[in-house]
């Protein structure tokens, strides 16, 4: 396989996953801002915690979406550790989408439910490249072996002969 071609195959593996992190991801922003509003709506609690409630909520769909959806073929071995990172990254992420909120809500005062929902979208937004980068990165990691099998795969498709037809290749050779 050529570097262009090795270079295209990454790419179009990059682009599926952005398109199955973006599904999941789209559909974890609906439950975010739905559960947000509903909360807000509902209740008296402030902005920001309604919406810390709605971002808990939405990361939980959303694991399930990445584990099963996102994910699914990569390393399934230490679940455990896999849920600790994701909780921890999920918790940054967290803090940098409702910070916005925090500040547009009680540093500039912006509080109407528009805003509300603009700077939370703001914040969703900022957390979520933080979040792709670091569920792909150190969360759902690629499985080790993969690299290899990829390199045989791209071996045998380049037309590589197995070990009986290199020899029948050489017997009908002519010799000198």
């Amino acid at each position: 396989m050529s570097e262009r071609s090795a270079l295209r195959a990454r790419l179009d593996a990059l682009a599926r996953e952005l398109m199955k992190f973006g599904a999941v991801g789209g559909a974890g922003v609906l439950v975010n801002f739905a559960v947000f509003n509903l909360v807000r709506h509902l209740s008296e609690l402030p902005v920001v915690r309604a919406s810390v409630i709605a971002t808990v909520v939405a990361t939980g769909t959303n694991y399930l979406g990445y584990r099963y959806f996102t994910y699914r073929d990569r390393d399934k071995n230490g679940r455990t550790k896999e849920l600790t990172l994701f909780l921890l990254f999920s918790v940054i992420g967290l803090v940098i989408e409702n910070g916005v909120l925090y500040v547009a809500t009680y540093g500039f005062g912006w509080d109407t439910s528009l805003q509300s929902n603009v700077f939370k979208f703001l914040g969703i937004g900022l957390a979520t490249l933080f979040r792709f980068w670091s569920y792909r990165t150190w969360v759902f990691r690629a499985l080790p072996a993969r690299k290899a099998v990829e390199t045989a795969e791209s071996f045998l498709a380049e037309g590589a002969q197995t070990p009986q037809t290199a020899r029948a290749a050489a017997a009908d050779r002519p010799r000198d």
